[in-house]
């Protein structure tokens, strides 16, 4: 039975707009230049504190404990403002269900939003779903991917990494999965090549012939 491990941000769900529109009511209660669209993207992968300290001006990353202060609560609240599922994924998850796959989402997003967003989204459609946790090292590191694995009761050996950033790329090596990259997320096709992706899919009708082609 195969498995498949789903990148969350950029991969499943476009969570673009509300993590920018957070950040920069941060920063403007920072008193703080404001990130653009192009800086979201490109700031993204790495999980929330990640994502603040790139956004924070060079002088003032010792300010990432205020800013992490003022950004979770916004975004609790915030998360599904504009946040919706990529075409295609929720009939894509769906398929892999009917197919007896197992899916589970790891993702480097504080565990609280993610568990939070796959209910919200993802209800009935995954099989498990784990974020950032105090002790368990973030992606790349493969120690989340293992986790989901363990209690999934899956082996490496028949499953897939599915991601959209170089992040992602380094988890699936770091964790001897093979990988299919999405370019519909934060990262373009030249980005994700250029990091090393060897299977890049457009759209979510691509990525489901992949994993039948697989799968068979």
């Amino acid at each position: 039975m195969m498995t498949i491990l789903f990148d969350l941000d950029g991969t499943l769900l476009d969570t673009q707009e509300d993590l920018q529109r957070s950040v920069n009511f941060t920063l403007r209660e920072m008193q703080m230049p404001e990130i653009t669209q192009q800086q979201t993207r490109a700031f993204v992968g790495g999980g929330i504190t990640k994502l603040l300290e790139r956004a924070l001006p060079k002088n003032e990353k010792q300010r990432l404990p205020e800013a992490l202060a003022l950004f979770l609560p916004h975004y609790q609240v915030h998360m599904n403002d504009h946040t919706a599922p990529y075409p295609g994924v929720l009939q894509l998850l769906a398929d892999c269900r009917a197919k007896g796959w197992k899916t589970a989402v790891v993702s480097n997003k504080d565990d609280a939003p993610v568990q939070a967003l796959c209910a919200q989204f993802f209800l009935g459609l995954l099989d498990f779903s784990i974020g950032r946790r105090d002790g368990l090292p973030p992606k790349p590191a493969p120690d989340s991917c293992y986790a989901a694995l363990a209690a999934l009761g899956a082996s490496t050996q028949a499953t897939v990494y599915v991601g959209d950033s170089e992040v992602d790329i380094a988890t699936a090596k770091a964790a001897d999965l093979p990988l299919i990259a999405v370019s519909w997320g934060f990262r373009d096709a030249e980005v994700l090549r250029q990091n090393g992706a060897a299977q890049i899919v457009e759209n979510c009708a691509e990525l489901w012939a992949l994993l039948y082609e697989w799968a068979e």
